[in-house]
């Protein structure tokens, strides 16, 4: 398994079993590319275009960080041919507009920013699903 993390040492790689990578080799070289990563200045679209077409064909491209990391425009343009998949937990802008092609491309997964749920919150977004699924049955 590749990984590319800046701050991650080749003998921290080496313990965790990875292959410390640039981020263009990952790009190149995996077939599923799943981003964690802050948002911050340094990693703003830091998945571009240039980089979208670095995946190999078939590959599949999930996101649980951040919206921002990815460049939106130039992955619709990848994900319109067909080559790539994607499976986003969050998008820039969150939430998407209603008639964003993201949520109409067969290529894509979209999933509610729920990833990271851990505790507490987990009952609470169960009463809320409830509730929608009440008012969309008195339609």
């Amino acid at each position: 398994m590749s990984v590319f993390d800046p701050y991650l040492t080749d003998d921290g790689a080496r313990d965790l079993g990875v292959h410390k990578v640039e981020l263009d080799e990952l790009m190149a070289t995996c077939t599923v590319v799943s981003v964690h990563a802050p948002d911050v200045p340094e990693t703003r679209q830091m998945i571009d275009a240039r980089r979208l077409a670095l995946l190999p064909d078939g590959a599949t491209l999930i996101n649980t960080a951040r919206g921002a990391l990815v460049d939106t425009d130039a992955l619709v343009a990848e994900l319109v041919t067909g080559r790539i998949d994607a499976v986003l937990d969050v998008t820039e802008p969150e939430p998407l507009p209603a008639d964003h092609p993201l949520w109409s491309l067969p290529n894509v997964l979209l999933t509610p920013h729920i990833a990271g749920s851990m505790g507490n919150e987990l009952s609470r977004l169960g009463d809320n699903a409830v509730a929608e699924i009440e008012q969309l049955a008195r339609r």
